[in-house]
């Protein structure tokens, strides 16, 4: 029997990404009831698939039919809406990155999840990726010591992330059109970076963290125009370099990874987002020069952490809570120390 979905949000992520995983998904999961916070999206969104649609999360949370709570709200509202799934004796949470905004309401998140048992995954899914598993076997069975790491990504407009660092709230207008944010006021520098490292690069910190747990230093820091950031650190005595832009004609999307260890480097290369174009790929350059690429697989890092909140109901696999909350540590230690930095070097 197939367990409800009840999903908190009625954004694009939904309608692209959620919505046709959990079709696939037939007999495991149903979606059962989508909520708004106003927009008006959730009733068409839960007309597709015959569900129940509401405004706000009193009526999801109080609906029997929901045992599963997909949180896919902005950032700020995920950690009280977890909180509130929780409290309403939901079973499972599937909570869009980040789990939390502070620290604070992360450790608040884990310990009621881990006091009532209640199953949390969160939808970090490049971690998830069949093609990241891929990549870490390769680097921990040939014995590879990691050298340095490079992210990048170079994207198209997104009005979500625009609105978050402009402020600007809600609005139709196309994103390209919309007011940047004036980066020569270092606080306003500084809560760029922050926002675009705790609701962007948290999709890929887990990778990182995986490799490199420890953060030492950050060693330099800026937002750049019209919205975007670079960054460099040290983790674990790697050096870590982090760049992202949006650019409103700017060349198609890049997501990617490089690894570079003593004996060769590595790239992952992650598809856009909102698409379902299969697992992200893998290539190895050797010091021979040689490359090596993976084939992709149809499965992506989308269904991928669906099935693992599945396996989680099931028994087959347990919840890392401290896995979780080390996760959001990393990443909002990261993001603090980053406007940090900017914010001292106008002093």
């Amino acid at each position: 029997m197939s367990l409800g979905v009840g999903i908190v949000g009625a954004g694009p992520g939904v309608s692209a990404l959620h919505l046709p995983t959990l079709a696939r998904m037939d007999g495991v999961f149903e979606v059962v009831h989508v909520s708004d916070g106003g927009s008006g999206r959730a009733q068409d969104l839960a007309a597709r698939v015959g569900a129940r649609w509401s405004t706000g999360v009193a009526d999801l949370l109080a609906d029997d039919r929901v045992s599963v709570v997909a949180v896919c709200s902005p950032p700020a509202q995920h950690a009280d809406q977890i909180l509130a799934a929780v409290a309403a004796g939901k079973r499972a949470i599937l909570c869009e990155k980040p789990l939390a905004t502070s620290v604070v309401d992360a450790e608040a998140v884990i310990d009621v999840c881990r006091a009532t048992g209640t199953a949390l995954l969160v939808g970090t899914n490049h971690l998830y990726d069949p093609a990241w598993m891929r990549a870490k076997h390769h680097l921990l069975a040939g014995g590879h010591r990691v050298r340095a790491m490079a992210l990048t990504l170079a994207l198209p407009p997104n009005g979500r992330y625009h609105d978050v660092v402009t402020e600007l709230g809600a609005t139709a207008s196309p994103a390209a059109s919309r007011t940047a944010p004036d980066l020569r006021v270092p606080q306003v520098a500084a809560s760029v970076v922050r926002q675009l490292i705790t609701g962007l690069a948290v999709h890929d910190l887990p990778m990182l963290r995986d490799l490199a747990p420890v953060i030492d230093d950050v060693v330099f820091a800026r937002a750049i125009a019209p919205v975007g950031y670079t960054l460099g650190y040290h983790a674990s005595g790697i050096p870590i370099r982090m760049t992202t832009v949006m650019l409103p004609d700017g060349a198609d999307a890049l997501w990617r990874l490089d690894i570079t260890t003593d004996t060769d480097r590595l790239e992952v290369a992650f598809p856009p987002a909102f698409v379902h174009v299969g697992s992200a790929q893998v290539s190895v350059r050797s010091a021979s020069g040689t490359t090596t690429t993976y084939p992709t697989t149809p499965d992506d890092g989308y269904l991928a952490e669906w099935r693992a909140l599945a396996d989680v109901l099931d028994g087959t696999t347990v919840v890392e809570y401290d896995e979780l909350l080390e996760d959001a540590r990393y990443a909002i230690a990261l993001a603090d120390a980053a406007a940090e930095l900017i914010v001292g070097a106008e002093r």
